[in-house]
């Protein structure tokens, strides 16, 4: 760096350093005191370098991202670290009021270590705030452009109040520093009435497919009787997940199953082999490292207790029937109903989705009779809630239950209206409509966002030569339950062909541990 290019640097520090003094000055009710009081709550911007930047923003869930360059010796810098904190509090963090919207992130230009790095974002001035989908940053650089492009340069921040406010302008948000935790009527994208906004529940079916399993290890729900089920279902997952992570976690799982949870694992002998088992069970994170992230997207509800969890769980069962092909269709049927039979926690709702599953009279032998069953079931589901909410007043004021989908987001879908005895609407479906509307919405338009960010991929491209030469020592999933799924379709057996090979390896794996 010349001489020139150092001393323009600082003069705009020293400029920065005293349009922020004034700035609280000339505020009567941001004292020095209350700054630096503020200094005193532990960091939540996420500190990057150039080995970890690319990596990290690569694999972020979050949709934007905020990375600040700085040095550590700029006064300028020191002095709007408060300003940022007090922003990054609201998004960062545990106790952060709007989780999973904004990533923020800081990185120290002063150190030798990410001299590449802020020259590849041609790093001008510090402090220098930069916005853009955190994907774009790993992949990107160059000059960052005021009003266009990917990434965006933020040039009015320059205290907490201001930059919110180009946030907020920036996504027709109005976020407040008096905003409540679970208040969040700004997350104008959560809008389930806009076809798009599903893509972003890729995110919340990762954490709902991680803390189904995270609740079965929890209360020890994997017995001898239900083994078999769950085998059954993580192979579905294995085929089928929208999330090229939890496909490759899921696989992980099955490939150890049987050392994980042999099938005498309640014998006397077992139950002491598998006290020593259970550091490796914590190993296996089923949708990767960064599920359960701890927070919900598309799924949030305006109340803690209301959506989350239960809706990501529907979006999954969704996205499973309209990703299986007509052969397996019925097995795939039999994988989720024994599922939610045996491992689904809530005593009531697992019993009337069973009521449900009993009921199907013939074999659902396409996608397009499962896919619509499970439509069908759902809108049950929601009638029933209906009434029992409104009678306790339980519900989501902001996303009450209704029948789906409603005829703004699918006209073609419906026929006609009539009235029912108890005074109900009841639909007349164009059921062909209603299930190229599943394909395109719980099929192409979920599995959009996850392909743009590397998140979705075939299954013959997840069974490539990387994952055929990952280590020997494994055990490979039990034959019959691998050939039952193989019968079905040509991925299955793929897997199968994969899971039977690991065996020829099981009596020397075992003997190394």
């Amino acid at each position: 760096m010349s001489p020139i290019r150092i001393l323009l640097l600082l003069l705009a520090s020293l400029d920065l350093s005293f349009a922020i003094s004034i700035g609280i000055s000339r505020n009567p009710g941001r004292s020095i005191l209350r700054a630096i009081t503020d200094t005193d709550l532990p960091d939540v911007a996420v500190e990057l370098n150039n080995s970890n930047f690319d990596p990290f923003l690569r694999e972020s869930s979050i949709p934007f991202a905020i990375v600040e360059f700085f040095a550590h010796w700029c006064p300028a810098c020191r002095n709007y670290k408060p300003h940022y904190e007090k922003v990054a509090r609201l998004f960062n963090g545990p106790h952060a009021v709007h989780p999973g919207i904004v990533l923020m992130t800081r990185v120290d230009c002063a150190l030798k270590i990410n001299t590449k790095l802020c020259d590849r974002f041609s790093v001008g001035h510090y402090p220098m705030l930069l916005w853009g989908p955190p994907s774009k940053f790993a992949s990107g650089g160059s000059e960052p452009r005021r009003d266009k492009g990917d990434i965006k340069s933020i040039d009015d921040g320059r205290t907490a109040d201001r930059l919110l406010n180009w946030i907020n302008q920036q996504m027709s948000s109005t976020f407040s520093f008096d905003d409540e935790k679970y208040e969040n009527e700004h997350l104008f994208w959560l809008n389930a009435s806009d076809p798009g906004q599903v893509a972003r529940a890729i995110y919340d079916v990762e954490e709902a497919t991680a803390e189904a399993f995270d609740i079965i290890l929890e209360h020890k729900m994997i017995k001898t009787e239900t083994r078999a089920p769950l085998i059954r279902f993580l192979q579905l997952l294995v085929a089928h997940h929208p999330s090229k992570r939890c496909r490759k976690g899921t696989a992980e799982i099955l490939v150890n199953f049987d050392y994980l949870w042999p099938s005498d694992l309640w014998s006397i002998g077992e139950q002491e082999a598998a006290i020593s088992r259970q550091d490796a069970v914590k190993s296996f994170r089923i949708c990767g490292k960064d599920a359960p992230r701890g927070y919900w997207t598309f799924c949030r509800g305006s109340k803690n207790e209301t959506r989350g969890f239960s809706c990501g769980l529907w979006v999954l069962l969704h996205s499973l029937t309209v990703r299986v092909e007509d052969g397996e269709s019925h097995l795939a049927f039999t994988a989720i109903c024994e599922f939610i039979r045996n491992f689904f926690i809530c005593e009531e709702c697992r019993q009337h989705f069973y009521a449900m599953c009993s009921s199907v009279s013939a074999p659902l032998n396409t996608t397009q009779s499962f896919a619509l069953w499970l439509w069908g079931a759902h809108n049950s589901v929601n009638e029933r809630l209906m009434k029992e909410e409104a009678a306790v007043g339980t519900g989501d004021p902001k996303y009450p239950k209704i029948v789906w989908p409603p005829k703004s987001l699918c006209p073609s879908c419906y026929l006609s209206l009539s009235r029912k005895n108890d005074s109900t609407v009841h639909v007349h479906w164009n059921k062909d409509e209603a299930f190229k509307f599943l394909v395109g919405y719980y099929g192409k338009t979920l599995v959009s966002m996850s392909n743009e960010k590397g998140i979705g991929v075939t299954v013959s491209d997840e069974l490539g030569a990387d994952d055929v030469s990952t280590s020997t020592n494994a055990v490979a999933v039990p034959v019959g339950a691998a050939l039952a799924i193989a019968l079905a379709s040509c991925a299955f057996g793929a897997l199968a062909w994969f899971w039977r090979s690991r065996q020829k390896n099981r009596k020397q794996w075992k003997s190394r541990n």
